[in-house]
């Protein structure tokens, strides 16, 4: 039994595939410890950690000398809390899962000779990855191309991008038939606190798909709360059947029971869309430095198993006339999903999980 302490920011995108591999461990009798930043607050009871530890952490700005300052200030402190908190529990490796959080606590693993695994989510290595990445004995990536992780070949092995139990365990759940006249199930979310993009156009763009279509649809959506009454609004004057809320709890079982997924292209919202096996039409967050989403929604497209639509030039108009065209090819949207599938990594969770267990047992991970 080794303990390993995994290293997370607080988001969805990086707590998701790290819960996985938490539960993955445990099943192996690993002790698990968490540490994230204060976002994480909200997802602390269900993380399936020993302990939960709040590490300081900042993002620094280079075009604000002082917050510049301030936040190497703070990452330094940081790093000390983490130091301490490293030296009274009898560590054995850590694994990182990206973003600024995870700067403080990896560096001070490093620092006391800790094997370290830095796990990167997106088709393009992150700026926290790729400042720690010379620190870790082992890069495991999600895509087999990502971008700027070319510098640390000779450290990186391709493991995919773990997901949650709940999801693995419909993750065979054939996609749902879609026989002319039947019920047409769609899902809109945009990450953990929805997206005011698609509140804006996604109503009024199926209001002007024709009158049997319209009339056949099912909406489930996430919003955001302030946007909920105003939603619901414009899908009753369309007379559009929908569900909508500020956050579903059962997400993936809603995926799998939809036709098309209409969603942005974080990167565990992709890897759910693989493993599971469902279309969508893929909006990349815009303004990223680094077009991480971007990528990863290329991906899918090139595949075959969703369509980019970049938000720039997202109106009524042309989302629906993609939908149209898309919710009147069924046959189109099953080899969609099929392609999907073909790209998803169930098993990335024990890959993972055979990595830290090999650097934890002092090991050489294959």
């Amino acid at each position: 039994m080794s303990t390993i302490v995994l290293m997370a920011g607080g988001t969805g995108g990086h707590l998701f595939p790290a819960m996985a591999l938490a539960q993955e461990l445990r099943r192996r009798g690993h002790v698990i410890h968490l540490m994230t930043d204060h976002r994480a607050t909200g997802y602390g009871d269900r993380f399936p950690a020993e302990q939960t530890h709040i590490v300081p952490s900042a993002t620094p700005s280079v075009r604000d000398p002082v917050k510049f300052v301030l936040a190497g200030t703070k990452i330094v402190w940081g790093i000390g809390i983490a130091l301490g908190k490293l030296s009274g529990i009898k560590v054995d490796a850590v694994v990182g899962f990206g973003g600024y959080p995870v700067y403080p606590p990896f560096v001070a693993a490093s620092l006391i000779g800790l094997p370290g695994v830095l796990h990167e989510q997106n088709a393009v290595l992150g700026r926290s990855n790729r400042a720690l990445a010379k620190r870790a004995r082992v890069l495991a990536l999600s895509f087999a191309k990502t971008l700027k992780a070319e510098p640390f070949a000779d450290k990186s092995l391709l493991v995919g991008n773990p997901v949650r139990d709940r999801v693995r365990a419909i993750a065979d759940t054939p996609y749902p038939a879609l026989v002319a006249g039947d019920p047409i199930q769609i899902l809109v979310t945009g990450g953990s606190q929805g997206a005011r993009v698609f509140s804006d156009i996604v109503p009024a763009a199926v209001a002007e798909l024709p009158a049997d279509l319209r009339g056949r649809l099912r909406i489930t959506q996430q919003c955001r709360p302030e946007d909920l009454d105003r939603v619901a609004e414009s899908y009753r004057q369309a007379e559009i059947n929908v569900e909508l809320a500020a956050f579903f709890d059962d997400l993936p079982e809603r995926m799998a029971q939809s036709h098309l997924v209409i969603c942005r292209s974080g990167a565990s919202t992709v890897a759910e869309l693989t493993v599971i096996g469902r279309p969508a039409v893929l909006v990349p967050l815009p303004g990223s430095i680094d077009a991480d989403q971007k990528n990863n929604a290329l991906f899918v497209d090139a595949a075959g198993g969703g369509w980019v639509a970049e938000q720039a030039t997202l109106s009524p108009h042309s989302l629906g006339t993609r939908l149209a065209a898309l919710l009147s090819d069924p046959a189109g949207l099953q080899r969609a999903a099929a392609a999907a599938k073909s790209l998803g990594q169930p098993d990335a969770v024990e890959k993972l999980a055979d990595v830290a267990e090999a650097l934890a047992s002092k090991g050489k991970p294959k």
